[in-house]
């Protein structure tokens, strides 16, 4: 322990570096308050908690959008919602192209490769689509399959879980108490029972949300604590890229100190779960800040583009991780 460190980061190294308990909602926003001046040991900390709650290995994973724009909700950020005038417009993939980009994923030594589709929730077409791309996945390309195809029934949990899906992400988005301030066409209870549903089906949680939606510091540490009471396997950090047309493309990308502070909160939160950049990152931390990331608290990376935006190349990623002499995860490991 350094002399300067003292309060929340003292509190933090005993709770969660030594007893690998997770830090409460009001000493998350105790750590989201810290002076720029602890950045740096905030981000040595959180990188510790990892080290000793997850290992040094990384897990790498691609994402494709099976199905692009034309979505009937109103998520702010979203330039998928077919209710804006954004840029974005409606349109399908194909089976082939899947199992292609399933490949090429496969190839930067991903183990995770998700499918995605800018629905409120799948129909019979979708599903069957998925169906079929999960087969012919399966059978060219060896890489976990996970899915995020917005809020399911039931029934469609249950055929996920029978067509091997690994893990569903479902993102929060946000605090419960800020969710009505970006999305209104659905709840935050919704997406909650869905999450409920695919963790009773056997299948992993993925769940996180995006950073600089507007949210005070308050309600970003009350969506760190709900995210560790839903106990997700994964959490996605995205950070807001404003997009024209948008409800909030006016928004200024958040700070990069205070996104990695949220990433190393985030972290002392959940010191047990993969933590993942994703969307956002480059506009908000650019390539010195995926190297601080990975130092503080960061475990996974979404490698390659993203949904509708453009990400970093993934051999910059692969490097960063090579320079930095971390391992890639074998998917043996993740089976």
């Amino acid at each position: 322990m350094t002399t300067t460190e003292t309060g929340i980061l003292s509190t933090a190294r005993a709770q969660v570096l030594e007893d690998g308990v997770g830090l409460d909602e009001p000493q998350v926003l105790e750590v989201l308050r810290l002076p720029d001046e602890a950045l740096d040991e905030l981000l040595d900390l959180a990188h510790q908690v990892r080290m000793r709650w997850c290992g040094p290995e990384v897990e790498v994973e691609g994402i494709i959008s099976l199905k692009t724009g034309g979505c009937p909700e109103d998520c702010h950020f979203c330039s998928q919602s077919g209710l804006f005038e954004s840029p974005v417009r409606s349109a399908w993939l194909d089976v082939p192209s899947l199992v292609e980009a399933a490949k090429q994923t496969a190839k930067t030594g991903a183990t995770e490769f998700c499918i995605v589709a800018a629905v409120r929730g799948p129909n019979e077409r979708l599903m069957a689509q998925v169906a079929a791309g999960i087969a012919a996945i399966k059978d060219e390309v060896d890489i976990n399959v996970a899915c995020s195809l917005g809020m399911l029934t039931p029934e469609q949990v249950e055929q996920l879980a029978a067509m091997g899906v690994h893990r569903y992400n479902h993102n929060l988005e946000t605090a419960r108490s800020h969710f009505p301030h970006v999305v209104t066409t659905h709840t935050w209870e919704e997406r909650w029972e869905t999450l409920r549903l695919v963790r009773e089906a056997g299948m992993e949680v993925c769940c996180g949300g995006i950073l600089g939606m507007g949210e005070s510091l308050e309600q970003r540490a009350e969506f760190a604590g709900q995210l560790a009471s839903l106990t997700p396997d994964e959490v996605p950090l995205n950070f807001l890229n404003p997009r024209p047309g948008t409800p909030f493309g006016d928004l200024e990308p958040l700070d990069g100190r205070d996104a990695l502070r949220a990433v190393a909160a985030f972290r002392l939160a959940l010191p047990c779960t993969v933590l993942r950049f994703a969307g956002g990152r480059e506009i908000t931390l650019g390539d010195l800040g995926a190297r601080q990331g990975l130092l503080g608290g960061i475990n996974a990376v979404i490698v390659g583009n993203y949904l509708t935006t453009l990400g970093r190349p993934a051999e910059s990623d692969i490097d960063l991780l090579g320079e930095l002499q971390m391992p890639i995860k074998a998917l043996n490991e993740t089976l």
